[in-house]
């Protein structure tokens, strides 16, 4: 079975738009009710790439029992654990990488390092802490029991394994010791789609069109692989973005071009429009506003293509307390994010680096 549910609802916070499936984690190589964590909730993240589970969900039996993951490049001994700065927009996790079997519906990736959040004895390096600013070391900080991680990379930080780089990882000689490390791809941690034995070179995100105040909740699916089974061909005449090395490609929206990417877990569309009112995270306009933008790949050689998208007052919308939304809007003026709100109503493929589907090389995104 290449499928398993997606939900989107509140759940124990009051997160919105948090696309949620449910994953489980074993000793590598073990089965049993034991050696295994089934943890529900796991937000689905197209931005991101591995397996981060908090401490707290998977119970701190099973997470000492995990094997440590050592090996930095630049450590001297070789054996000291290695522990990750994962930065994402909302904030940080930091946590030991320790290696798992990961089971995501009927599909496995066997020994797989993934990040354990907020466990162990390793103090946050202040690097970390000051680039990430917030600590999503809780369910209540982060919203979900954990991110699966399937952006169309391979390992999460390429850079790392030729670099020493601040705020990503360390090997921790003890609590209170955690320096800069240079970490080999083979021990970072991984998409466990691209370790699946099959179905293994993309995914596809399929979720419901709503209505335009919102949904309770909604429910879709995640499909593994891209045109290996009879549910998950490419469209006949699909819509291709390239993606550049760091999986971004362009959005020209009001006359300006901004670096791009289209993200499962960002829960609004986050852009820059300041003729919108808005207050704190959202955008206020006085009646839903009709607008679009335009989409270019990487490699520029495809037409662009238009997307239209709608923006509502996100403050009157979040009064109906649903949980599905595809009219919110976020400020920024850093990139221009596609966040949920663009996976509604579509079938959104991410398709990894190093493979090829018909004539198109990835990494690249079509819907």
């Amino acid at each position: 079975m290449n499928t398993v549910p997606i939900t989107v609802e509140r759940w124990t916070t009051d997160y919105v738009n948090t696309p949620y499936v449910t994953v489980t984690l074993c000793l590598p190589g073990a089965q049993g009710r034991n050696q295994c964590a089934t943890i529900d909730h796991m937000q689905v993240d197209t931005g991101s790439v591995g397996v981060r589970v908090l401490a707290s969900a998977l119970g701190s039996a099973l997470a000492s029992r995990l094997p440590s993951q050592s090996g930095a490049s630049n450590d001297p001994t070789g054996n000291a654990p290695i522990a990750e700065c994962a930065v994402f927009g909302s904030g940080y996790t930091w946590g030991p990488i320790r290696r798992a079997d990961v089971s995501i519906g009927g599909k496995k990736a066997g020994n797989l390092p993934v990040q354990v959040i907020a466990d162990g004895p390793y103090a946050t390096p202040s690097d970390c802490a000051s680039r990430g600013v917030n600590n999503l070391g809780s369910v209540a900080a982060l919203g979900a029991n954990g991110v699966l991680g399937i952006g169309p990379a391979s390992s999460d930080f390429p850079a790392a394994a030729q670099t020493v780089l601040p705020s990503a990882y360390y090997y921790c000689a003890s609590a209170s010791s955690c320096a800069n490390a240079r970490v080999p791809l083979d021990t970072q941690v991984m998409n466990p789609v691209a370790n699946f034995t099959s179905d293994n070179n993309g995914t596809i995100i399929r979720l419901p069109a709503l209505p335009a105040g919102g949904q309770l909740s909604a429910t879709g699916e995640l499909v593994f692989g891209i045109g290996t089974q009879t549910n998950n061909a490419l469209p006949s005449n699909p819509k291709i973005l390239a993606l550049n090395q760091n999986g971004y490609f362009q959005t020209t929206y009001a006359g300006r071009s901004y670096s791009s990417a289209i993200d499962s877990g960002s829960n609004a569309n986050i852009f820059a429009d300041y003729t919108v009112p808005y207050a704190g995270d959202w955008y206020m306009p006085a009646t839903t506003l009709s607008l679009s933008a335009l989409l270019t790949g990487a490699d520029k050689a495809a037409t662009s293509i238009t997307v239209p998208f709608s923006l509502a007052n996100g403050s009157s919308l979040l009064t109906n307390r649903y949980a599905a939304y595809d009219s919110l809007g976020s400020p920024s003026a850093s990139m221009f994010l596609w966040g949920l709100p663009f996976f509604f109503g579509r079938s959104v493929y991410t398709v990894l680096n190093n493979v090829t589907i018909g004539k198109q090389a990835g990494p690249f995104i079509a819907f």
